[in-house]
């Protein structure tokens, strides 16, 4: 949830498709979510100290927020990126759950975003969703394209998240997909494997194999 930099808007061709991709996933979490108990709401999730319903009002906030709020509230917050994040997500909480889970639904179709790459925004649907879901024992079968692209943008960017660092010097095969990225010790597993590691999401470690999965994992401990 960090920002490490500025970010810089990208609003490539394939926008269209990408906006597709994203409420394509929001659509899926939002079913996923629909028979959650008040308890269940409150379980922590893999992002740090928030609960899996905080994150969902983080991803309700980024698909609420264009680049002139996004740059009002970095300065409102004197260039605090993470209080940016705190307040924004604050604001779209709601009184219950329910109400928590109805505003993300509205959502669902939007592509208002901040000063982020498209892309980028795919990457935090699918990384916050999976924050969410692995901790409520709740399974999804990503599209292996989606994913690929995810893992395409991360090994080479650090916009967000510090995913390019993280992996600098390691060669990432996916073995369920056509992705491999990098030279170095190998590390491999799945694609989601591969990106919620990228992401810093220590808990995917275990389902990765390779002589390079020591460092990865010394680099989520302190990334």
């Amino acid at each position: 949830m960090t920002t490490d930099s500025t970010p810089v808007v990208e609003n490539g061709p394939g926008a269209g498709g990408t906006w597709s991709l994203i409420r394509s996933e929001r659509a899926a979490l939002a079913s996923d979510l629909s028979r959650l108990s008040d308890a269940q709401w409150s379980t922590p999730s893999l992002c740090s100290e928030l609960t899996v319903r905080e994150v969902l009002a983080h991803l309700t906030a980024a698909a609420s927020l264009n680049a002139v709020r996004w740059m009002a509230g970095v300065i409102r917050c004197r260039f605090d990126f993470d209080r940016q994040v705190a307040m924004r997500l604050a604001e779209h909480l709601g009184a219950s759950p329910a109400e928590t889970l109805q505003r993300f639904r509205s959502i669902v179709p939007s592509t208002t975003k901040p000063p982020l790459p498209v892309v980028a925004m795919l990457g935090e649907s699918i990384v916050h969703a999976e924050d969410i879901r692995r901790p409520l024992g709740i399974h999804r079968d990503h599209p292996i394209e989606t994913v690929t692209r995810i893992a395409d943008h991360y090994r080479s960017s650090d916009l967000v998240l510090p995913a390019k660092r993280r992996v600098r010097g390691l060669r990432l095969v996916a073995s369920d997909g056509p992705f491999t990225a990098g030279a170095g010790p190998l590390v491999s597993g799945t694609t989601m494997a591969l990106v919620m590691a990228m992401a810093g999401r220590a808990s995917y470690l275990g389902e990765l194999e390779g002589e390079g999965v020591g460092l990865l994992r010394e680099r989520c401990g302190t990334a």
